[in-house]
């Protein structure tokens, strides 16, 4: 049996939730209709996996999740509600420590939870069996957000100023995208991702693509959180843009984002999500359609942790004609689900830990970058 603590201060969610967990015959369920509670049941009842609604009263969701982070450390899932104020708040929780996200149907209280039951009862399942890797990054986060809690008046802090290489570089004159970088992730990916596009040069020659499975309302706000942070541009890809060296582009959610070619050069377009894939944005189309317009030797796949296979047959696809896959390896993923899956079918070229991913994409990039400057005119 699994042990799942469900928190949310509506009784009606509460109920909801339950029914549809109770339905699968594996699950062992306790709730609490807040913070306070939440923590007192995660102590007497050891959950491994617990469902959180941010706003609570008592306790609110993001102070809850702290505490839980630091006294009973537990997978946890945001089943959060779908408006900018909300966005924001999940992405706070998804720095803070928690897995996933999943978007209510309909606002607070959403009547008809059970559309995404698929999603949620799988999401959840995959989140019980989830490492957690508390990193210094986080154990800061955490204090940082209990020190606020402790003195609300205290002013936030204000995003870092931009780099001058950023500004120069948002500022530059197109140049065509010589290779690309293709980056999957899903469970657990917002962290990794993180931590991934922080450790980019600031002279990244590639244009890099990010295909992490999230819904559509919280995808812009991650997007704008990544390009305050990161030495590189990020933004969603709302509409067609071109693939430009050096800068960051992040799928929209519940949408698919593949590559085209225009007369210009490249460019990364949102389509609707093709039934035929399972997740979105979908990074095996992704991948594939880059397959069709670059060749291999001038893309490098990453995957990072996530539950499923999606992106695992597209990178294999693009190892064994010429390209570099890197997976990430098991010891630091939150799911080796993904990266497991290339793993399993041969086509990592490198299996790194999350700290060197960086590094990993960065030198083969600069391989693949020798390699056509020494190639043969023709």
């Amino acid at each position: 049996m699994i042990r799942l603590l469900i928190i949310d201060d509506s009784a009606l969610m509460r109920k909801l939730l339950a029914g549809i967990f109770e339905q699968e015959g594996d699950f062992e369920i306790r709730t609490a209709r807040n913070g306070a509670e939440a923590l007192d049941l995660a102590r007497s009842f050891a959950p491994q996996v617990a469902t959180l609604d941010i706003n609570m009263p008592v306790m609110d969701g993001l102070t809850c999740l702290s505490r839980l982070m630091v006294e009973t450390p537990l997978p946890v899932v945001v089943v959060s509600s779908q408006t900018p104020e909300g966005a924001e708040t999940t992405l706070e929780a998804l720095a803070l420590g928690a897995v996933d996200v999943i978007a209510k149907p309909e606002g607070t209280v959403s009547l008809s939870i059970d559309r995404i039951r698929p999603m949620l009862v799988e999401t959840v399942r995959a989140a019980a069996g989830a490492r957690l890797r508390p990193t210094l990054r986080l154990a800061d986060r955490i204090r940082h957000r209990m020190s606020r809690t402790a003195a609300p008046d205290q002013p936030p802090a204000s995003a870092p100023a931009m780099p001058p290489t950023m500004q120069r570089r948002r500022a530059g004159q197109p140049e065509p995208a010589p290779g690309l970088v293709l980056i999957g992730a899903s469970t657990g990916g917002p962290q990794a991702l993180e931590t991934i596009l922080t450790g980019f040069p600031e002279d990244l020659p590639w244009p890099v693509l990010v295909a992490q499975h999230m819904p559509a309302s919280f995808t812009g706000a991650f997007a704008q959180r990544l390009d305050r942070i990161c030495p590189l541009p990020v933004e969603e890809v709302r509409q067609s843009m071109p693939l430009l060296p050096g800068r960051v582009h992040v799928a929209r959610g519940d949408a698919d984002l593949i590559v085209a070619r225009r007369p210009a050069g490249l460019i990364a377009t949102p389509v609707p999500s093709s039934p035929a894939h399972r997740w979105h944005p979908s990074v095996d189309r992704m991948v594939t359609s880059a397959l069709n317009h670059v060749p291999a030797g001038l893309l490098v796949g990453v995957l990072v942790t996530g539950m499923g296979d999606d992106g695992a047959a597209a990178m294999a696809r693009l190892s064994a004609e010429g390209g570099h896959a890197i997976a990430q390896d098991e010891d630091t993923a939150v799911v080796w689900g993904m990266p497991g899956a290339l793993v399993r079918l041969g086509g990592a070229d490198t299996v790194a830990p999350l700290p060197d991913i960086a590094r990993a994409v960065a030198g083969a990039v600069a391989r693949a970058g020798s390699r056509r400057s020494e190639a043969p005119c023709r």
